[in-house]
């Protein structure tokens, strides 16, 4: 196949992601994602710990949600911005907003200031992301790509060693509030100095930087940020985390217009054919919100049982988010090096039953009379198949798309993984209040969300072969 053949390992004479003419790209990338991993992976065990403290469990969805929802607007901007003029300005401007975000949130006096911090960090997080993986179709060949992707996973192992498991300690000796000051600190200086190497970079030192020059004015007009629609459409996801936190007029409201908001202005931003699979790029966007959307769940959801339900020490729940980023740069880390002349499609259905494996796990583990030990075990079982999964899926997609529409191409990844969060998260919120208004009790609830959330890795598993790339 076309596919095993371009990512055949490289002869002797092709360099490496460390020869000399890749090394400065790949350790600055590296340290993009140490610092913001190291960020997002120690404020993550602290959020349901902010929201018993502010009073706001009820809202926990709209806490998570918010990021996602400015994720999509922040990816959409990223991604056009790089393909107009590279990808090393929406990447500086991400990491300022990254520390911006830190102090908002430390400074919750509510849970709806914390819900503000938590949107500019989505903000944030979105263009960075998009931004780096732009910047990697961009400046590497197709042969060093999954190595370049699996490297970005292995950024996260230092911060996922101690990031975690330190908050969790921070968070219960002092104050969760602690854990954001001490992370904007942290991030503030390199920040900075990253910003200042990126302006004094040559314009022509970013693959993306210039926009081709035969380019006609309605295609260039045509490339700018569909800004309307992004803010849309975060608005409708941002609405709809918020209605699935009630079962009153007022919510149900607002369900509907986030709902309403999402069918409208969602296929805007998606490939044609996206959500009914056609083959190639579109079903490798759709597997991409699928794969994202069940994995944010469990990552959401089943620390907040273990927290509050179970009674689990949030120190021991930060090493379980350890162990799932260490897991996760492992599996990357074996499908871009071991695996490497295995065909992507295959290794994204292995990583999709993995998956299914692991939500198995979180609805054993939502028993009374079972150990919450099962429970935690979901969330680094999930990692692998993510690990496993997601950079194969990142392959085919940039596989599919051309040189100068990578950009686009990455923000409707983007897009599409933020927009799989948010109705996941949702739909499972909702099943999860309802199942309480129906009396099934809190473990019940959690139990009924859990078996749901089988359906999209095996939906996975049985449509990864239309992304193939032959």
């Amino acid at each position: 196949m076309a596919e095993e053949q371009t990512l055949r390992p490289p002869s002797d004479t092709q360099p490496g992601i460390f020869s000399r003419q890749y090394a400065p790209a790949t350790l600055t990338f590296a340290a993009v994602m140490f610092l913001t991993g190291f960020a997002a992976l120690a404020v993550v065990p602290t959020l349901p710990t902010a929201a018993q403290d502010l009073d706001g469990v009820s809202l926990f969805p709209l806490v998570a949600g918010s990021f996602v929802a400015a994720s999509l607007l922040g990816g959409v901007l990223g991604g056009h911005w790089a393909d107009r003029s590279g990808a090393r300005r929406p990447l500086a401007l991400g990491m300022v907003l990254s520390v911006v975000t830190l102090l908002v949130s430390a400074s919750s006096l509510s849970i709806w200031q914390l819900v503000i911090g938590r949107f500019v960090d989505g903000l944030a997080a979105g263009m960075v992301a998009v931004s780096v993986t732009t910047a990697i179709g961009q400046s590497y060949p197709e042969y060093l790509r999954p190595r370049m992707l699996a490297m970005m996973s292995a950024s996260w192992v230092i911060p996922s060693l101690v990031g975690p498991p330190i908050a969790g300690v921070v968070s219960e000796a002092w104050s969760w509030r602690v854990v954001f000051y001490g992370l904007a600190v942290l991030t503030a200086l390199p920040s900075i100095a990253l910003v200042a190497v990126l302006r004094r970079a040559p314009a022509d030192a970013d693959a993306g930087d210039s926009v081709p020059a035969d380019l006609p004015p309605e295609e260039e007009r045509a490339s700018r940020p569909p800004v309307l629609v992004a803010a849309m459409l975060s608005l409708g996801a941002a609405l709809g985390q918020y209605g699935v936190s009630g079962w009153d007029v007022r919510h149900l409201l607002f369900v509907v217009t986030g709902v309403a908001l999402l069918v409208v202005f969602a296929p805007r931003l998606l490939p044609k054919g996206t959500w009914r699979s056609a083959r190639g790029l579109p079903t490798a966007v759709l597997l991409r919100g699928l794969t994202s959307g069940t994995y944010f769940t469990v990552e959401a959801l089943v620390p907040l049982m273990l927290i509050t339900e179970r009674k689990v020490a949030a120190v021991t729940v930060g090493v379980a988010f350890t162990a799932s980023a260490v897991l996760w740069a492992g599996a990357a880390w074996v499908q871009g090096k071991l695996l490497q002349n295995v065909a992507r499609h295959r290794l994204v259905t292995v990583g999709a039953l993995i998956m299914a494996a692991s939500v198995a796990f979180a609805i054993a583990g939502s028993f009374a009379g079972m150990s919450p030990v099962l429970a935690m075990v979901a969330m680094p079982l999930a990692a692998i198949g993510m690990g496993m999964l997601d950079p194969c899926v990142t392959v085919l997609s940039l596989s599919h798309s051309a040189p100068d529409r990578l950009g686009h191409t990455t923000s409707a990844m983007q897009t599409n993984m933020n927009l799989g969060q948010v109705v996941v998260l949702a739909f499972a919120t909702a099943v999860l209040n309802a199942g309480l208004a129906a009396g099934t009790g809190q473990l019940g609830g959690y139990a009924i969300t859990f078996s749901l959330l089988l359906l999209p890795p095996l939906l996975v598993a049985s449509l990864a072969v239309r992304a193939r790339n032959d």
